[in-house]
């Protein structure tokens, strides 16, 4: 028998004859044939399995025996990497369960952001109380600063459950209150109030900004990604909105114009 016939396509690994005489085989009869062979690998070992019928060789398996090892040398031990003081459960009742490398610092920044949010939200809350008295009837304009100061709560909120989240204490700070009246004698209270909202979104951004530092210098991947993926990008779409109508206002003037754009407020979203 000749060495193309007796070894089967799948083991092409093979690098010389092996040691065994396959024509010494008897034809005719079944049994087993360990063959030591060499592999492209020199550290590998080619166990073939071979069914002899009627003097043809198949190739039942080839397995590569492999260290348990890991590629460093060291095998992981779970129980005892779980005894190292930083992954050790806390057992006070005051101490979180879930806080792991977060820093003190981005504790705090989150805290202020918090309150970032809750400020510019009541500020919000105040211009849609005054564009919906009736001496002002504004509805657009109410309507755009109350679904406003809703976003900023939520902010608020979407903050205090990353906290809790991270192990971090929420601590609400005081919120100014804002004036109620905003006409201005040159300006008029649409265009004024839509530049507020603009100066506040950057200040907000600016604040998202020095929170994202924070978890830079305090290495928090993490805190970073929640900053970047929540945030971020919706406050700069929410600058160029609010940039739009305020250079749309100054074009209209403290006329008529300015009802066709509370109009226009008013039906945006319907």
């Amino acid at each position: 028998m000749s060495m193309n016939t007796a070894i089967s396509s799948s083991s092409r690994v093979l690098l010389k004859k092996p040691d065994i005489d396959l024509d010494s085989v008897p034809k005719n009869t079944i049994g087993s044939v360990k063959i030591p062979c060499f592999s492209s690998s020199p550290s590998s070992v080619l166990s073939l399995m071979s069914k002899v019928r009627r003097g043809a060789v198949h190739c039942a398996s080839m397995v590569e025996e492999k260290s348990p090892v890991l590629s460093s040398g060291v095998l992981f031990q779970p129980f005892e990497e779980v005894k190292k003081e930083e992954l050790l459960v806390p057992i006070s009742p005051q101490t979180s369960l879930a806080r792991q490398n977060y820093f003190d610092d981005c504790e705090a920044a989150i805290n202020e952001q918090i309150n970032v949010e809750y400020n510019v939200s009541y500020v919000y809350h105040a211009l849609y109380a005054y564009f919906d008295r009736d001496n002002v009837a504004m509805k657009g304009f109410a309507k755009f600063f109350k679904e406003s100061s809703d976003e900023e709560r939520e902010h608020a909120e979407k903050l205090m459950k990353y906290q809790n989240m991270r192990g971090g204490r929420v601590k609400l700070h005081t919120i100014v209150g804002p004036p109620s009246e905003f006409e201005h004698e040159e300006k008029g209270d649409a265009l004024y109030a839509m530049e507020l909202a603009l100066s506040l979104e950057k200040l907000v951004n600016e604040k998202l900004l020095s929170l994202h530092s924070v978890a830079d210098t305090n290495n928090d991947p993490q805190l970073a990604d929640f900053i970047e993926s929540e945030f971020l990008a919706e406050q700069v779409e929410a600058i160029k909105k609010i940039s739009d109508y305020v250079s749309q206002l100054r074009r209209v003037g403290k006329g008529h114009g300015v009802w066709h754009f509370n109009q226009m407020l008013l039906e945006e979203g319907v």
